[in-house]
């Protein structure tokens, strides 16, 4: 928080044109963009720095392989993802993914959605040019892939902390952790007021981005939504890996989980031969996949239950099912340096929530588990809509 930004009092509660509850990618994106479209913004987090989804994940942008509206949102947020990487000074790559492919099967999934896009998005891989992505000397298991063109890579544990410091630099802007939202209603000259355990803020505009904890201040929207906690088991390798990485690397678990491969033809074959050959893994409905951060690690994973409260504890035997499904894919062994749960919400209703709560009062979550993916293209829809464009604020204080 900027040293001269006043503190709200119970008296005079701090006023801004943009107040964001929740300081994950979410809630920055739709801060970031409000921000240049020249709003005044206040961004408000119960914890003292980001420990949720947005960096217990990938760091992946799993662009290509959305469908429909969420393929239109990712693409819109494409470039917003690189613009932000350059002005906030977190890395972000465009290495793209690729996708291994170990059947016959496999292959013609990646085929399909080969031809259905448009030239050079979905590059079939051979067996060889796969194991080399792979650093491997062998393509034993390996009979081709695909590379996803349009894939991005940041590093979750430092993306959202540069664009929360980023933001509460900029003239207008401020981020203010360790204050939780405890209620909303009515303020002065149609404001909104937000009470939190620091005091009342207004805002003309409130948008709601708590991710899976939706159902903590609207438990009811949250209900009807049927939003859920998905809960993940990850694990981060050591940082001495004798491998360098440029692209995500995905498997047939992960064609499993994205649109763009199941609307195929032989999605349905697909997931027939994953049951048959690895029932292991669809049993914690896993996603073998894995990402290299810029110091070397590898982020592992994943795996999948859902319930509305995930207890804390992992199952060391889901751990070892997606290692060993890993190394097999690597040709070599890896060394775990730290493992954790990760949570998003999820829901059978639909991957979005973008809700009214009350006027001048919008919730929104990705309930998909897609959130890094969308979130600057759905936070540049959600200010579209609902705030009209002014001269940056930027611009006026020169």
């Amino acid at each position: 928080m900027n040293e001269n930004t006043p503190r709200p009092t119970d008296s005079q509660p701090l006023h801004s044109d943009v107040l964001v509850v929740g300081a994950g990618i979410i809630g920055l994106a739709h801060a970031a963009r409000a921000l240049d479209a020249g709003y005044s913004v206040t961004v408000i987090d119960r914890d003292h720095q980001a420990v949720g989804a947005s960096v217990r994940n990938f760091g992946h942008a799993c662009i290509t392989a959305q469908s429909g509206e969420l393929y239109d949102i990712a693409q819109q947020g494409r470039p917003l993802w690189l613009e932000y990487a350059q002005r906030a000074g977190f890395w972000a790559a465009e290495a793209g993914a690729v996708v291994v492919a170990a059947s016959e099967t496999e292959l013609q999934v990646l085929t399909e959605l080969s031809t259905a896009r448009e030239p050079g998005q979905v590059t079939l891989l051979s067996a060889a040019q796969v194991a080399a992505e792979l650093g491997r000397e062998d393509a034993a298991g390996i009979i081709g892939g695909a590379r996803l063109r349009d894939d991005l890579r940041v590093d979750p544990r430092v993306t959202v902390a540069k664009l929360a410091a980023w933001l509460d630099c900029q003239d207008g802007g401020a981020v203010r952790w360790n204050t939780a939202a405890l209620g909303f209603g009515p303020g002065e000259h149609r404001r909104t007021r937000v009470m939190t355990s620091r005091g009342p803020l207004e805002a003309d505009q409130v948008f709601v981005c708590v991710g899976h904890d939706v159902d903590y201040l609207y438990p009811q929207l949250a209900a009807d939504h049927k939003i859920r906690r998905c809960a993940l088991q990850m694990a981060r390798s050591t940082p001495n890996q004798p491998m360098d990485l440029g692209p995500a690397i995905l498997t047939a678990t992960s064609m499993l989980r994205y649109e763009a491969f199941t609307e195929g033809p032989s999605a349905d074959k697909l997931r027939a031969e994953v049951a048959q050959n690895q029932p292991h893994l669809q049993q914690i409905e896993a996603n073998v996949m894995f990402t290299q951060r810029p110091d070397g690690s590898l982020l592992l994973g994943d795996s999948h239950s859902y319930d509305l409260t995930q207890p804390p504890f992992l199952a060391e035997s889901t751990t070892a099912s997606l290692l060993q499904s890993i190394e097999k894919i690597l040709g070599t062994s890896v060394e775990i340096e730290e493992r954790w749960q990760g949570v998003y919400a999820s829901s059978e209703v639909g991957p979005l929530l973008i809700a009214e709560a009350a006027p001048g009062v919008t919730v929104v979550s990705v309930t998909a588990g897609v959130g890094m993916t969308l979130s600057f293209g759905l936070a540049e829809r959600n200010i579209a809509s609902h705030l009209a464009p002014r001269q940056p604020l930027v611009e006026l204080a020169r």
